[in-house]
């Protein structure tokens, strides 16, 4: 099998996403899931797609992310993995599009205006 890729986006988040035959290691920029992304619950967020799919394992994956926080690029590695999912087989593209993986979450941070010490919140109005 050659090198299947696809890439996911959130906030500020891209990842690249390769698979290739193999044992189902997944690597993200050079490291292990493992220790990239030492949190038990963002690591859940990038193994869902494979809890949902339930296929054996013959895939090694190698991801590049760069941009983003740490939730947002978890979120954008699970979206290229679904991608890469639906490349190999049409038939995961149902369980995966219900559960919106892979869908792009376009949300990102309101950029802050001027006069305004955040986006939207304002300075304490005094009248006197």
């Amino acid at each position: 099998m050659e090198i299947v890729n696809a890439v996911g986006r959130r906030k500020g988040a891209v990842a690249r996403v390769y698979a290739t035959s193999g044992k189902g290691a997944i690597f993200i920029n050079g490291k292990e899931l493992k220790d990239y992304f030492p949190q038990a619950h963002v690591q859940d967020k990038v193994l869902a797609p494979f809890t949902l799919i339930q296929g054996d394992n013959v895939y090694d994956w190698n991801v590049n992310v760069a941009g983003g926080g740490f939730k947002g690029q978890a979120e954008a590695v699970r979206m290229g993995i679904s991608r890469v999912l639906v490349k190999i087989s049409e038939d995961n593209r149902k369980p995966l599009k219900e559960l919106k993986f892979l869908t792009r979450d376009a949300r990102v941070v309101e950029r802050k205006k001027y006069g305004k010490p955040k986006a939207r919140k304002s300075f304490q109005f005094s009248k006197r």
